[in-house]
């Protein structure tokens, strides 16, 4: 029998990604999603269907009739863990591109159904989270005792993405988050401490600030010998990080509070990175620098990668994802962030294989 992956909010530009992925790598049926009915180009293995997550009995049937879900349909600030939880009952493996830790805490806590069902969900994957992640555990792993963790992550423009990851910027500017800093939980405005990182090429010294990712969350859980876990994010052109700065610390918070002003900026930011991302390109880069113990003494580990498409990035981390789910070489039943559940020899394979290139060495 023919494998087939159900792609909730698939048409979507990380949705429509990561189907891509699956086409390419695999020779499963891809089943993808929208509230909508839609033209679909004739291909025997692409397959539409219209689908409200609220119709819940429809989503019931259509998860029961696939072997692997990827939840795609964001923003997942205001969605609970429903689509998990029919999986489970289901028997059915889950990925989803989650990017906000309220979503991953919510999923977290069906960890001991999905064991006992012998389901493996994995949560956070993409590109940051997902890629990153797993880099970050390489780069743990090269050492006797790993101490702090750096990630920083770039966008040019809209990376490519839609209207979506908009939302998500300006949702993840609402609320100060809590950071693992120095051994314990430390409360963190967004998008302060701004800090000039070393980017590679074509992005060099950029500017990121604080930002709350769901790996601020769950590495700390992930590796509990670190101390200190940072994550911040920054923008090309800089101009946006001074514009995002302004709405995180100068608007007054009830418009950033309000789904109605989050919509007006969304809206603004796409239809300005719309025009800008034919200068400045849509690509992403991600830097993971681990600071520990080797052979007794101090030293750091930075790995660094750049694609010239944010989408399609995160495209290849949740495809592989879904590929080796259905291979049956990443079977781990429970719930688990990305860098729980992927061994890097397998994070290793997947990013060869989609030409994908990391730097890494000790600095």
């Amino acid at each position: 029998m023919t494998d087939r992956v159900l792609i909730l909010g698939g048409r979507g530009r990380i949705g429509g990604s990561v189907a891509q992925d699956l086409l390419t790598h695999t020779q499963a049926e891809v089943v993808i999603t929208g509230r909508t009915p839609a033209q679909m180009q004739d291909n025997t293995s692409l397959q539409y269907m219209v689908l409200d997550l609220a119709e819940v009995e429809k989503l019931r049937q259509a998860i029961a009739s696939v072997n692997v879900v990827v939840h795609c349909a964001g923003p997942f600030h205001y969605r609970d863990a429903n689509v998990l939880k029919i999986c489970i009952e289901h028997g059915v493996n889950y990925i989803d591109v989650s990017d906000h830790r309220s979503f991953t805490i919510k999923a977290l806590q069906y960890h001991e159904e999905a064991m006992a069902a012998g389901v493996t969900a994995v949560v956070n994957t993409g590109i940051f989270p997902g890629i990153s992640n797993s880099m970050v555990r390489h780069d743990i792993e090269q050492f006797d005792i790993p101490e702090k963790i750096h990630l920083s992550y770039l966008v040019s423009g809209s990376g490519g993405a839609g209207i979506t990851v908009m939302r998500t910027t300006f949702l993840g500017l609402q609320n100060p988050f809590e950071a693992w800093i120095d051994g314990r939980w430390q409360t963190v405005k967004p998008y302060s401490e701004r800090e000039v990182v070393e980017f590679p090429s074509p992005y060099k010294r950029s500017g990121v600030y604080w930002f709350d990712m769901p790996e601020t969350f769950t590495l700390p859980h992930a590796f509990p010998e670190v101390k200190t876990v940072i994550t911040k994010f920054g923008s090309v052109p800089d101009f946006y990080n001074h514009l995002t700065w302004i709405a995180a610390h100068v608007f007054p918070k009830s418009w950033i509070k309000n789904p109605k002003g989050v919509e007006f900026l969304s809206h603004v930011s796409h239809a300005m990175t719309d025009f800008t991302d034919q200068f400045t390109g849509i690509g992403v880069a991600v830097r993971s620098e681990v600071t520990g113990q080797k052979n007794n003494q101090q030293a750091v580990y930075c790995s660094t990668l750049t694609h010239a498409n944010t989408a399609a990035a995160a495209g290849c981390g949740t495809g592989s994802i879904a590929q080796f789910l259905l291979e049956g070489t990443l079977k781990k039943p429970g719930v688990w962030p990305v860098e729980e559940a992927l061994p890097t020899d397998l994070f290793t394979k997947a990013i060869q294989s989609r030409g994908v290139t990391i730097q890494a060495n000790w600095q």
